[in-house]
Formats: structure tokens, C-alpha cells, sequence
């Protein structure tokens, strides 16, 4: 097995709602291998966006650490959050937050010009089989298509982690192929450690390994000995 990228040990996540106190994570051990393929799976409410969110520097853990590499995230301030963040984080969501007034060329512009090495927009889009769609803006792409502008602009900073929660939970079933065939490429071609978030359990075929969370804790965690090729998922 390859060396451990991100590692999560015994986290918890407690959230205060009026008088009750909700449990979204209760001792939760993950991690994610250099160029893997993970795929984290579970119904609605076992607490897999508040993992990525974590996971992703977006949130702390209430109890319990998180490292990427050798800094420990559960520890660091605000600042040292967004720079984790800005220089090795790609995120994909379910939604593809495109800027309406931006074409898509601009869309992933946005990411490139604050980040170190980047591909170039051009680049980016190319790699996500929209080479002919540069300058067309979100409201003239398709849902498929809008969401690979959003996972070009994930990967345009060349990311070590690429985070995707329900990356085709908006989408039909073709789009949603066409966009998981864009996310494997990715983790084979640029070797960019990859966790896919999903509730569709046949999506895990595609993995290296699979997390199964349940009521906020994981109940199940195996590894493929072959990993089917997203033109062959279905669900």
C-alpha cells in the first residue's frame, strides 16, 4: 500500500441544536493512500459531508486529530486552513457553483490565478473534454457539462486531494458516467489522491477501497481486486 496522504484518528463532529446535542461523527479512523481511488459510501445522514468537510478543511473535529502528511489540520487556525485548502485541495460538490456571468474558460481562471503551478484554463478543460466549450458560459452547457467545468477548475492547481461529494447526484445517469470516466482520469493520469462521496453504492465498483459509514461511524471497509471502469457502472 502507498504512503498515507490524509488520516483521520477517533474524530467526532457534535453539533448543538437548541437543547440537543447531534452526533454527525463518533470515532472515525480514515485514510487516504498517495493516487488512490477511494470511494466513501453511505445512506443520507451517516455523516459522510461532515468527513469531507473535515477532511477538506472546511470544518474541525470536536474531539480527535486529522494530518495531511505531517501537519496536523485539527490543530491549525483559520489561516492555515485556506492555505491547505488553496494549495492542495480540489473540491468537487454535488453542485457546480459555476460564476453565471463567467464563461468557462473564466470559471477555472479564477482558480489558476491564485494558485502556484497550475494548468492553464485551457489546459484544464482540455483534460475534461471541453476544449470546444472555452468561452460558452454555465447557462449554455448542459448539467454534465457544467459539472466538468467545476471538476477542470477542482484540478486546474494540480491538487494533491481531490474531494467530490455526490459529484453526480444532479445528474442522469449518462451525464453522471461521462463525469465519473473525467474523475478516474484524473486520479490515473495526474496520480491525484482521490475520494468520490456518494449514497449510489455501485459507484464503489470503480474503487481501489471502500468506506461504508453508518450513523456516523464506519461499519465496513474493503479493498477491490479490480476496479470496474466507470463506462461500466450501473445503477
Amino acid at each position: 500500500m502507498s504512503e498515507v496522504v490524509l488520516e483521520a484518528r477517533d474524530v467526532t463532529r457534535t453539533y448543538r441544536m437548541g437543547e440537543v446535542d447531534v452526533h454527525a461523527l463518533r470515532g472515525v479512523d480514515f485514510s487516504l493512500h498517495e493516487s488512490e481511488f477511494l470511494v466513501l459510501v453511505g445512506a443520507s445522514g451517516s455523516g459522510k459531508s461532515t468527513l469531507m468537510n473535515i477532511l477538506g478543511g472546511l470544518d474541525r473535529p470536536t474531539t480527535g486529530t486529522v494530518h495531511f502528511r505531517d501537519q496536523d489540520l485539527s490543530r491549525a487556525n483559520d489561516r492555515q486552513l485556506t492555505e491547505f485548502r488553496r494549495r492542495h485541495v480540489g473540491f468537487v460538490f454535488q453542485f457546480y457553483n459555476l460564476m453565471p456571468s463567467l464563461t468557462a474558460r473564466e470559471n477555472v481562471a479564477l482558480v489558476t490565478e491564485i494558485s502556484r503551478d497550475p494548468l492553464s484554463p485551457a489546459e484544464a478543460l482540455a483534460m475534461v473534454g471541453l476544449e470546444h466549450r472555452l468561452d460558452h458560459f454555465p447557462s449554455q452547457l448542459s448539467g454534465g457539462e457544467q459539472q466538468r467545468v467545476a471538476v477542470a477548475r477542482a484540478i486546474a492547481k494540480r491538487p494533491e486531494l481531490l474531494l467530490c461529494d455526490e459529484p453526480t447526484g444532479a445528474l442522469d445517469y449518462r451525464s453522471g458516467v461521462v463525469v465519473l470516466e473525467v474523475i478516474e482520469r484524473v486520479n490515473q493520469e495526474l496520480g491525484t489522491s482521490t475520494a468520490v462521496i456518494t449514497h449510489n453504492a455501485p459507484i464503489s465498483e470503480m474503487a481501489n477501497r471502500v468506506v461504508v459509514l453508518h450513523d456516523g461511524q464506519v461499519e465496513e471497509e474493503r479493498t477491490n481486486e479490480t476496479r470496474t471502469p466507470a463506462s461500466d457502472i450501473r445503477w
